[in-house]
C-alpha cells in the first residue's frame, strides 16, 4: 500500500524540463516509489490521496543560506522559512555559529549572531541549552529532535576561531602555523561528523554586538586555504565566504575577493560560493565578476555566486518600531501603545507638527557628525510602500517621493501618513543592496545567469528588520507570474534553481527532484492562487522576542519525507524533517 498518492498533478520535477500535464506520483516510505506518465492513473491503494488537477507539484525548495543555529535547538516549525515550501534548509552561513564552543564563553557566540544576523539575544539566550562543546556533538544536539523540514548546517569561522584562539581569535589577530592547523584539524573532524561545508564572513559590515568584526574578516589567505583543504582531504563539504565589499564599503574588493575565490576553488577542489548583490556605488560590477566566475566554472572549478531573489533592504513601519519618529519626543508617550493606537493618536494634527518638526531637526543634527546616514534618512526617492499583497519591484510612482510629488506634498508628510496606512499596519522598504536602477533588471540578469545559484534568503535572521525567507513565493508569484516591468522567468528554470541546483551545489543528490527512489519532498501549490502577504512583527520567541513573519496563500499542501507537513497554509502537527550530515 502507497502512503500518499498525488493525482493528476501539473508536474515541474526539478530537472529544468518542460511541465507535465496529468500526472500521479506515488509515495511510500518516505520515496518517492512511482511517477505516471501524462494520463496514466497509479493503482492504490493508498492511506490518503491528493487531487491536484490545475495544481503544479514541485520538489520541496532547498534553501542554503538561512541562520536557524540557535532557533533550531527549540523550535520545530522554523519559521518563516517552512510556510512557503521549504523542506531542506542549510544554516551555518556568513562565518556564525554556536560551535565548537568552550564553557562559559556561550555569550560571546550570542553576542556576534545578534550583531551580525539581528537575532534578539534574550531570545537565544533563554531557548538555546547549550548541549554541545564539539561541533559534532552541537550537531549529534540537532540529531535528536524532529522538524517540519529537514536541516542541516556549516561549521562557522567566528566560533572556529574563537575556540582555537581564545581572545587573539576574537580580535582578528593573525593566527600561527599551530593556531591554523588546529582550525584545519577540527574542520576535518566536523565535516566527517556531517557538516556540510564551512563559512566565513570578510565583510566589514558584519559585527558583533561590541562592534568589532565576526573573527576572521581579515584571516590572511594561508589560513583560509589550510581550512579549505581540511574540506578538500574529506571529499565533502562547501566553503562559502560572504566577501569583502559586498556592501559597497571598498569598491574594489569584490574583484580581489573573486580572484582568490577561483584560486581556492582550484586548489582544494571543493565548490565555493561567494554571496553577490548589486552593489548601488557599482551597479555594473556583478556583470564582470560573474564573467570571472563562470569562467572559473569553464577551467573545471565550482566558483558559484550566489544571488538573491529580490532587493535587500530594511522594513520600516509602526509595527516594527524602526522608522523617522519613533525617537523623536512627543512619540515617547506612544511607544507603549499598538500599531493602530498609534496610528490614530498621529492623526492630531498638533501631534503631526511637532513630530514633523522633532523629526527634521534631529535629521539636521546628524548630518553635522554623519552626512552619510543623514541622506539615507532623507531617501526618500528610495523608500517605497510595500503594500499587501508585497511589491518588491516598486516603481518610481511607489516610492514616497513619489507619491508626495502626486499629491503636492511635503515627502516627510507622506512618509507620516504612510505609517499610518493599514491601521497602522503597513509596511515601508528601503532596498541597500539589488535595486541601484530603481528595477529589477540586475536581478534578472544574476538570476538568468547559468553560473549562479540562488540563495540569501536569510531565514531565522534580521528578524526585525528583513523577512526574505519568502524568497520561494516570491520567485513564483513575480518572477513566473506577474512581473510587468519587463521579461519573466520561465516556471521550469525557477523551479530548478529552487530544487535540483540549491541540492547539488550541497551534495543532496537524494533530493531536488521527482524521481522514483527520491525522498518524497514535494510541494502542491494553486499557482494562479498564491499570494505573498504583508509581513507582520509577532512576539512568539523565547523571553518575548519579535521577529517578523510573512504568510503565503496558495500552498496546497508541503510534504516531507512522504509525510504532509503543512496543507492549506496551515502546519498539520507533522514533523518528520531530520538533521542532514555531509
Amino acid at each position: 500500500m502507497h502512503d500518499l498518492i498525488i493525482r493528476r498533478a501539473h508536474l515541474v520535477d526539478g530537472t529544468g524540463a518542460a511541465p507535465v500535464t496529468d500526472v500521479d506520483i506515488a509515495v511510500r516510505d518516505g520515496r518517492i516509489a512511482e511517477v505516471g506518465g501524462p494520463g496514466v492513473r497509479l493503482a492504490g491503494p493508498a492511506r490518503r490521496e491528493l487531487d491536484a488537477d490545475g495544481h503544479l507539484v514541485t520538489p520541496g525548495f532547498v534553501d542554503i543560506h538561512t541562520h536557524y543555529d540557535g532557533q533550531a535547538t527549540w523550535d520545530p516549525w522554523l519559521e518563516p522559512s517552512s510556510p512557503h515550501g521549504v523542506t531542506t534548509v542549510v544554516m551555518g552561513n556568513c562565518g556564525v555559529g554556536f560551535a565548537p564552543v568552550r564553557p562559559g564563553e556561550h555569550d560571546a557566540l550570542i553576542e556576534l549572531m545578534e550583531g551580525v544576523e539581528d537575532i534578539p539575544g534574550a531570545a537565544l539566550s533563554e531557548g538555546m541549552n547549550w548541549e554541545w562543546e564539539s561541533f559534532a556533538e552541537y550537531l549529534d544536539a540537532l540529531g535528536r529532535r524532529e522538524f517540519a523540514l529537514d536541516v542541516g548546517a556549516m561549521i562557522a569561522h567566528g566560533p572556529l576561531r574563537t575556540y582555537v584562539m581564545g581572545r587573539r581569535g576574537a580580535d582578528n589577530e593573525t593566527a600561527s602555523s599551530d593556531d591554523i592547523a588546529a582550525m584545519a584539524a577540527l574542520v576535518g573532524e566536523a565535516v566527517e561528523a556531517g557538516a556540510m561545508g564551512f563559512s566565513t564572513s570578510r565583510t566589514i559590515t558584519h559585527r558583533a554586538m561590541n562592534g568589532e568584526p565576526v573573527p576572521g574578516t581579515f584571516a590572511a589567505e594561508d589560513e583560509l586555504f589550510s581550512i579549505g583543504r581540511a574540506l578538500g582531504r574529506a571529499g565533502k563539504g562547501v566553503f562559502e565566504v560572504a566577501p569583502a565589499g559586498v556592501a559597497g564599503e571598498d569598491l574594489v574588493a569584490p574583484a580581489n575577493e573573486v580572484e582568490w575565490v577561483c584560486r581556492l576553488a582550484a586548489d582544494i577542489g571543493r565548490p565555493v560560493t561567494w554571496l553577490m548583490l548589486q552593489n548601488n556605488f557599482a551597479p555594473h560590477d556583478w556583470k564582470e565578476l560573474m564573467t570571472r566566475s563562470a569562467e572559473a566554472q569553464a577551467a573545471g572549478h565550482r566558483v558559484v555566486p550566489q544571488v538573491a531573489g529580490r532587493p535587500f533592504g530594511v522594513l520600516l513601519g509602526l509595527q516594527t518600531g524602526r522608522h523617522r519618529f519613533a525617537d523623536c519626543p512627543s512619540f515617547a508617550p506612544l511607544l507603549d501603545r499598538t500599531p493602530a493606537e498609534q496610528a490614530a493618536a498621529m492623526a492630531d494634527p498638533e501631534l503631526k507638527a511637532r513630530l514633523l518638526d522633532e523629526s527634521r531637526a534631529a535629521v539636521a543634527r546628524l548630518a553635522e557628525s554623519n552626512p552619510l546616514s543623514a541622506h539615507v534618512a532623507n531617501a526618500f526617492d528610495r523608500t517605497y510602500v510595500l503594500g499587501d499583497p508585497v511589491d518588491y519591484e516598486p516603481t518610481d510612482a511607489d516610492s514616497i517621493a513619489g507619491r508626495a510629488t502626486s499629491r503636492g506634498a511635503d515627502p516627510l508628510d507622506e512618509y507620516y501618513e504612510c505609517l499610518r496606512e493599514r491601521d497602522g499596519m503597513a509596511m515601508l522598504m528601503m532596498p541597500f543592496l539589488g535595486y541601484a536602477e530603481g528595477n529589477g533588471d540586475a536581478l534578472h540578469g544574476m538570476l538568468t545567469d547559468p553560473a549562479a545559484v540562488l540563495g540569501l534568503a536569510d531565514g531565522g535572521a534580521h528578524a526585525n528588520f528583513i523577512c526574505d525567507a519568502s524568497t520561494p513565493t516570491w520567485m513564483l508569484t513575480h518572477w513566473v507570474r506577474d512581473r510587468t516591468r519587463g521579461p519573466r522567468l520561465e516556471l521550469a528554470d525557477v523551479v530548478a534553481k529552487m530544487t535540483s541546483q540549491t541540492a547539488s551545489l550541497f551534495g543532496l543528490t537524494d533530493r531536488g527532484v521527482v524521481r522514483p527512489g527520491l525522498r518524497a519532498d514535494l510541494n502542491v501549490i494553486d499557482l494562479e492562487r498564491l499570494r505573498l502577504r504583508s509581513p507582520r512583527l509577532v512576539a512568539d520567541l523565547p523571553a518575548g522576542g519579535t521577529r517578523l513573519l510573512q504568510d503565503a496563500e496558495g500552498y496546497r499542501a508541503t510534504v516531507v519525507a512522504g509525510r504532509i507537513t503543512r496543507e492549506h497554509d496551515e502546519f498539520t502537527g507533522e514533523t518528520p524533517g531530520r538533521l542532514v550530515r555531509s
